[in-house]
């Protein structure tokens, strides 16, 4: 999903399972706007912060920046504002033209401002961790400074993939090759696999609690209340239970809007991309990862008009595509791969295809029942409850030959 927002505010399963919802309550908004005449509220502001930001960025560039930032007068101070909102605000912090550079300091740097702080204290340090461990392993974005307030981060000149560049091999296959060094590594982080179902549990908890007054939603949601929710997570547990998936540490969300294109390198063969946004990442099922990623080569989010999204299922990889992206994936994970034989090799890639098509069930049932939620609680004008990644997952019977149709069964 694109739009992973509660009241503006980019939410964090991993780091909080409480930041969603709550065992006890939600917090709901008024249930009164008819979707049809709903447009997403996007916030514009100007192009410069007000004085007090900009005096405080000042400062920490100054503070955590070598070179030439340490001798740079307030005045000549540059500042621009790359996106605002009630989170994560973004600024363009730079040197100007005329100052020579001492050192190898950046001439520009990223100012992240976390703005309200919805995540808790614990969440926003295993954030800060994850961030700077990835940093250092060029994984990642450079970290130049850290602070309460936020963070100095390296500016990279990019731009988000399109839904519809997922597609093209040798992005696709540098994808598979990041993912597969992304779980590889080695993290300070609890590594038992609690995320995906511990997630699922509380979001299947709360949904079946969950009331709507109004009309188009309440049809929808009863009619997703018909397919008896906890009997379909019965099946799908079971289902994963008897498929086998390392736990590595996974990225969780890799979607085109957190694949970064990089500037100059559009041509390039190779080391063109770079992932981002980790605010999902844990220890996870690898199948889900995979998966997950399959699955949002089918969506996107870049629509005007409600519901603000478009669903391609046959844009969902083939799975021809998938074994070109399974092998690339795996001789980047597994040093040994290269040295068996053809046929063991044709082994291994089947293994995983039919254990990431089943972890892509997991991916649809999880953002679906997150989006019946969101529908509840967010501000922001999204369709949530016409998301068919809900109605994907539910199936009487699992097949796998490897076509989108065959791959779940909706009843």
């Amino acid at each position: 999903m694109k739009t992973k927002f509660i009241n503006g505010v980019s939410s964090s399963p991993s780091m909080s399972l409480g930041l969603l919802v709550t065992e006890n309550a939600l917090q709901v908004q008024p249930d009164t706007v008819e979707e049809e005449s709903c447009k997403e509220q996007l916030i514009r502001p100007d192009d410069q912060p007000d004085s007090d930001t900009r005096g405080k960025a000042y400062l920490w560039c100054r503070e955590f920046l070598h070179g030439a930032w340490k001798s740079l007068s307030e005045e000549d101070f540059q500042i621009t504002v790359i996106r605002g909102g009630l989170s994560n605000k973004l600024f363009l912090c730079s040197l100007p033209d005329g100052v020579q550079a001492v050192g190898d300091e950046p001439r520009s740097v990223l100012l992240r401002l976390y703005g309200a702080i919805l995540q808790g204290a614990e969440a926003m340090v295993l954030e800060s961790v994850m961030f700077a461990i990835l940093a250092e392993r060029e994984l990642g974005p450079k970290l130049y400074g850290i602070f309460p307030q936020g963070r100095l981060e390296q500016y990279v000149p990019s731009r988000k993939l399109d839904t519809c560049e997922l597609s093209d091999p040798s992005i696709s296959v540098e994808v598979a090759e990041k993912m597969a060094k992304f779980h590889r590594m080695r993290m300070p982080f609890n590594k038992e696999p609690k995320w995906l179902f511990g997630t699922m549990d509380k979001y299947l908890s709360q949904v079946m609690r969950l009331n709507f007054t109004r009309e188009s939603h309440l049809r929808r949601f009863n009619r997703l209340l018909s397919y008896n929710l906890p009997q379909e997570m019965d099946m799908l547990k079971s289902l994963l239970e008897s498929t086998h998936s390392p736990v590595v540490f996974c990225h969780n969300d890799c979607q085109e809007g957190n694949i970064l294109l990089l500037k100059g390198r559009q041509t390039s063969d190779k080391q063109k991309l770079m992932l981002i946004d980790f605010e999902y990442s844990s220890y996870n099922y690898r199948g889900f990862d995979i998966g997950n990623h399959f699955c949002e080569w089918m969506y996107d989010y870049t629509c005007d008009e409600f519901p603000f999204f478009k669903v391609d299922a046959q844009a969902y990889p083939s799975k021809a595509q998938q074994l070109v992206f399974i092998e690339s994936y795996l001789r980047e994970f597994d040093p040994g791969f290269d040295n068996l034989n053809e046929e063991d090799q044709m082994k291994v890639k089947e293994g995983l295809y039919v254990e990431v098509n089943r972890f892509s069930l997991a991916s649809h049932f999880f953002w679906g029942l997150w989006s019946i939620i969101q529908a509840r609680l967010s501000t922001i004008q999204f369709g949530y409850l016409v998301s068919e990644r809900l109605l994907s997952c539910l199936f009487d019977e699992f097949v796998l030959d490897g076509d989108i149709g065959s791959i779940f069964t909706v009843k």
